[in-house]
């Protein structure tokens, strides 16, 4: 059986992040929005150069998971950007958890996410936020485990519809 490892993600691995950010969101949520919307959105988060910026960005960090030579998850962190109103410069957030459907359960989300929260309390501990689809159950189990609780909701447009996203923190 071959083993899943995880690897710091660089300029090299940008089309691979877009791909499969793209691919496994609009996997997870594709159905809940109306096709001309998740294009655009998918376009303006999920291009090259979109994910190129976070990648050359020093306050971000992205590490890809991978199992025989195919890319099947990635976590993105970096500043906080939720709207709360606790949230300063020092918060962390991460920002992204994707990972392909048959690959969910098996504790590769669970290693991303460590890895990601290593990386943003290396220079000390500090409050980490994350935002999650208010429907996303197993996500919210998979925080709630790491210690993060809700806080707050806000909504997360995705062209004419309003998700209802909880803002979850751990501190």
């Amino acid at each position: 059986m071959t083993a899943v490892t995880i690897k710091r993600a660089d300029v090299c691995d940008v089309a691979t992040l877009a791909q499969l950010g793209a691919r496994t969101f609009a996997d997870t949520f594709g159905h809940l929005y109306p096709e001309a919307d998740l294009a655009a959105f998918l376009e303006e988060n999920h291009r090259p150069e979109a994910v190129a910026a976070l990648i050359a960005d020093p306050r971000h960090a992205a590490w890809l998971a991978e199992k025989g030579g195919e890319a099947i998850g990635y976590v993105l962190v970096g500043p906080c950007g939720l709207p709360h109103p606790e949230v300063t410069d020092a918060c962390g957030e991460l920002k992204r958890i994707y990972l392909l459907k048959d690959r969910q359960g098996d504790g590769v989300g669970a290693r991303l996410m460590e890895t990601g929260l290593a990386w943003l309390e290396s220079e000390g501990r500090r409050p980490i936020w994350i935002g999650v689809w208010s429907q996303n159950h197993g996500a919210q189990r998979l925080y709630a485990r790491a210690g993060f609780a809700k806080v707050g909701e806000y909504e997360f447009p995705v062209g004419s519809i309003r998700d209802r996203e909880f803002i979850l923190r751990r501190a």
